[in-house]
């Protein structure tokens, strides 16, 4: 199966598939949309192997683009919505892509005309303005269905760069299709579920199991535009959502925004991933909203979704669950060498979920991919039931006078104080130490504090070499689009 076919396994044609706004749209509709979609970008010139890069605000829009490139064997290259000119550059000519589709919102904020951005740029522009919906109401339909090589790549997706010069992860038809039937199986996933996205879909967790996930389950998508605390309650207690994909800051904010005692009744499911979700964040969401968060684990080179705290059994705090169905996982040392139970290593991971590599990036793929392992860069350890507990990405590891200190065990004993809302910590450079530890943290609205305060709490539950040298107070932390803190930003605070 390919991504632009993915709702046909499951289909009910007078079904809800994307719910928007006042819109509700049908399975069959969706289908006829796509088809429309596709056989006018072919017109256009979008064909097998074009790159085409998609800046699509969250919207049915987004789905229809995908999937209608995909369909014409072409490969889709969604980027974040916030790109400068310069980085949309970069993009264009890392990727080789001809084509460029732009929501008409977006382009009505970049003060260009079409001629001259494509002028700018290189590429020819597609506006989903419009002219664009009077050309899909008068396109005849081509055939469809002839494309299916499951194996070919259906998508570059850029890594967010917090390592380094961003990279595109090649992944296929196959990748997807399966790590949506993954999810699918991880989620309990059936064709009554109502899944809110309204994590950005540019975004592969939000586009694989906001997305994909619930059209492989004949379920419905309720499309947010955008995170905006009151707005998403509002949506969770009238819209009948079963299952809430959130990253951690989303529930740092819907805990401040949310007022004791409310319930959501037809939730059933609340998923965090894309960062790892501090313990006290956790027990808040499940005490005071009553939330049922359950945490997992994925990279974009996995497609994402690698593991998941199983639904029918024992769901454990500060884990990241099991691997999810035909995904094995290692914990290795340097050489590759598997570890004991419970000793820290590099998380490794196999699967066909798994990339073909980074485009054009022979030595990083190399380094990425060693005997179809995927090195995933994440410290972690596995207990005696096999379960995954991510300690701290590999390169955030502060090395403080010889002594290895995980800036995430940090970050939780910190984030356990009433008065913080969050907290990062990372490495400063030393020239006596190595590193030393700093730690910046966003105090509750209202709330005061000092850094002595601070310090004397963390002195009663840590090591000393772990404790910070520096506490430094701040309004919010820096974050990309997906909610992941900027540790690099802080870093050169």
């Amino acid at each position: 199966m390919i991504v632009g076919n993915i709702y046909k396994k499951v289909y009910n044609p007078d079904a809800i598939a994307i719910k928007f706004k006042k819109d509700s749209i049908t399975y069959a509709q969706l289908d006829k949309t796509v088809n429309q979609y596709s056989s006018l970008l072919k017109i256009l010139g979008v064909r097998a192997g074009e790159r085409v890069l998609l800046s699509c605000l969250n919207s049915p829009e987004f789905i229809y683009s995908y999937l209608s490139v995909a369909k014409n064997a072409g490969i889709i290259v969604p980027i974040n919505l916030q790109l400068t000119m310069e980085e949309i550059t970069y993009f264009i000519k890392d990727s080789e892509a001809n084509f460029m589709i732009i929501h008409s919102a977006i382009f009505q904020k970049m003060k260009h005309t079409k001629e001259s951005i494509q002028e700018l740029l290189g590429i020819k522009v597609i506006v989903l303005d419009e002219e664009f919906r009077r050309a899909i109401s008068e396109v005849s339909l081509g055939e469809s269905g002839e494309f299916s090589n499951e194996n070919a790549v259906s998508t570059l997706l850029y890594t967010s760069g917090t390592t380094g010069k961003q990279k595109a992860a090649m992944l296929t038809h196959k990748n997807l299709v399966i790590n949506a039937e993954q999810s699918r199986l991880a989620f309990h996933g059936k064709a009554t579920d109502n899944y809110m996205c309204v994590l950005p879909m540019f975004h592969v967790f939000a586009f694989t199991t906001c997305v994909l996930n619930p059209l492989l389950s004949g379920a419905t998508v309720t499309i947010l535009e955008k995170f905006q605390p009151k707005e998403v309650i509002e949506s969770l207690l009238n819209d009948d959502i079963t299952v809430f994909m959130g990253v951690p800051t989303m529930y740092v904010l819907l805990l401040q925004a949310c007022k004791n005692n409310i319930t959501f009744s037809k939730l059933r499911l609340a998923v965090s991933g894309g960062a790892a979700l501090p313990i006290e964040v956790l027990r808040q969401a499940k005490d005071i909203l009553k939330l049922p968060v359950v945490e997992g684990y994925g990279l974009t080179e996995a497609s994402p979704v690698v593991s998941f705290n199983p639904l029918d059994g024992i769901k454990k705090e500060g884990s990241v669950g099991l691997p999810i169905f035909n995904v094995e996982c290692k914990i290795v040392d340097v050489n590759d060498k598997e570890l004991p139970v419970g000793e820290v290593g590099e998380l490794i991971v196999w699967g066909e979920n798994v990339m073909l590599g980074y485009y054009k990036q022979e030595k990083e793929t190399k380094e990425a991919l060693k005997n179809g392992w995927l090195h995933t860069g994440d410290l972690a350890k596995m207990d005696e039931d096999g379960y995954i507990f991510i300690v701290d990405r590999k390169k955030d590891m502060i090395i403080a006078g010889g002594l290895n200190v995980y800036p995430r065990e940090v970050e939780e004993v910190i984030y356990q104080y009433s008065k913080v809302k969050e907290a990062a910590v990372v490495g400063i450079d030393d020239k006596l130490r190595g590193e030393y530890v700093k730690a910046f943290i966003v105090l509750k609205d209202g709330e005061k504090c000092t850094s002595n305060e601070i310090a004397s709490y963390l002195k009663e539950y840590m090591a000393g070499y772990k404790l910070p040298r520096e506490i430094e107070f701040i309004s919010e932390l820096p974050k990309n689009s997906s909610g992941k803190i900027l540790k690099k930003v802080l870093k050169i605070h």
